[in-house]
């Protein structure tokens, strides 16, 4: 079987959130364009994101408590990351129980939900987004469930680091090393003429001889 670091949690989040938050655009577009033509598939479409995204949902919290019990952490990244289990329950519980009311109602009225309904999807849909934010944290803040982070030289740009080609550290480095060797020059006093040496006070004449006083 495929090795998932930390385990399959990571992969089951991502299509919670994607069908989840497309069927809260599509609940909230069909409910201010009642009219519209496409209203109806709309409406099919969002009701059948939420059962996909909810049923998904159910794996998705199953692998983040055995992420949650699994993963090396530390004390401020266990706060991060209960921090992010305390949202992540109560907001797959709301959006199952969503899921359960669609397709309950579905069956006996139809598609078309109120405006109740489409409210919960919204809150439904704000608390999805604070989650995920959260895990976002835990991982990207914390490095829970991160095997290995790269060693960072430099500022960790795109400049600091080989890309195949030239090494940029190398050019960069020659660059350096020019300017340093210009700045040097540029700095160097020119060189200064030896200083006459001062005329004596002392009398003599040019013959050799001093002159006597």
């Amino acid at each position: 079987m495929i090795e998932i670091i930390p385990n399959w949690h990571p992969i089951f989040v991502h299509f919670t959130i994607g069908l989840l938050a497309t069927c809260a655009a599509l609940f909230i577009v069909s409910a201010l364009l009642p009219s519209h033509r496409w209203n109806e598939t709309a409406l099919k479409a969002a009701h059948i994101n939420l059962w996909v995204g909810a049923g998904v949902t159910v794996a998705t919290v199953l692998a983040g408590l055995y992420a949650y019990n699994t993963v090396a952490h530390d004390g401020p990244s266990h706060a991060a990351m209960t921090d992010h289990k305390n949202w992540a329950l109560p907001t797959a519980g709301l959006w199952i129980g969503l899921a359960l009311w669609s397709g309950y109602a579905v069956r006996k009225s139809g598609w078309r939900r109120g405006w109740v309904f489409v409210l919960l999807v919204l809150v439904a849909g704000s608390a999805l987004a604070a989650t995920g934010f959260k895990g976002g944290e835990a991982v990207y803040r914390h490095g829970l469930g991160v095997m290995a982070l790269p060693e960072v030289e430099g500022d960790g740009g795109h400049g600091s680091h080989s890309h195949g080609g030239a090494d940029h550290h190398e050019t960069d480095d020659h660059h350096e090393e020019d300017d340093h060797h210009h700045d040097e020059a540029e700095a160097e006093p020119a060189a200064v003429a030896p200083a006459p040496e001062a005329e004596s006070h002392e009398p003599h004449d040019h013959d050799g001889h001093d002159h006597q006083h």
